[in-house]
């Protein structure tokens, strides 16, 4: 309840908890729609963790078509300010070649 009321009011940490909650099915309905909702809320407010789950719902198909254009673009915001994990994501999409052009 006070994640919702506080994510609505546009507070950034509540809005990727919130996605959180909904990705996990933690006290709410699992949905990968309503996270995919919540975490681009945050990520486009520059939220990195927001970012990364958002990526990684992208690579996965989850809540939204699958992209791995999409999740690029999002790992690579995560990862320009210090997000490991989406460093790593990053650095195999671009050993891979996707999402992206395919560079060592």
């Amino acid at each position: 309840k006070w994640f919702r009321e506080a994510a609505q009011q546009g507070h950034l940490n509540a809005q990727c908890n919130l996605g959180v909650c909904y990705m996990q099915g933690q006290g709410v309905p699992k949905s990968y729609e309503e996270a995919v909702k919540w975490f681009r809320e945050a990520a486009e407010q520059g939220d990195l963790s927001a970012q990364y789950n958002l990526g990684a719902l992208c690579m996965q198909g989850k809540g939204v078509p699958k992209s791995y254009e999409e999740a690029t673009e999002w790992f690579r915001k995560a990862a320009e300010q210090g997000h490991l994990n989406a460093q790593y994501n990053l650095g195999i999409y671009y050993m891979q070649g996707q999402g992206v052009p395919k560079s060592y």
